[in-house]
């Protein structure tokens, strides 16, 4: 009985089941492509933001406050992962789905 059920499962998971390319619902393409643009925007913004900032606290911490010019230095590789996260977003997701 086990090995009956054992070797149905088998046999269905051995059959490729159709995996259909991804679309949007009617009427929701140009939403979904607004939203996309204005986030990649927003963190375009952000991203120049965060090396402005960690600039500024190198820049600052050059007296005397030698701790907070290697925070802003400790944070620019911090700033270039994230936007490099952002730019791979699209990619990762692909390969997930």
């Amino acid at each position: 009985m086990i090995l009956k059920l054992v070797v149905a499962s088998h046999a269905v998971l051995a059959t490729k089941a159709p995996d259909p390319a991804p679309s949007a619902p009617p009427g929701m393409d140009a939403i979904a492509a607004d939203f996309l643009a204005w986030g990649k925007w927003i963190l375009l913004v952000a991203g120049v933001l965060g090396f402005m900032i960690c600039a500024g606290m190198m820049i600052i911490g050059r007296r005397n406050r030698s701790q907070t010019a290697v925070d802003g230095a400790a944070g620019v590789p911090w700033v270039f992962a994230g936007l490099a996260l952002t730019s791979l977003a699209a990619g990762i997701a692909g390969v997930v789905l």
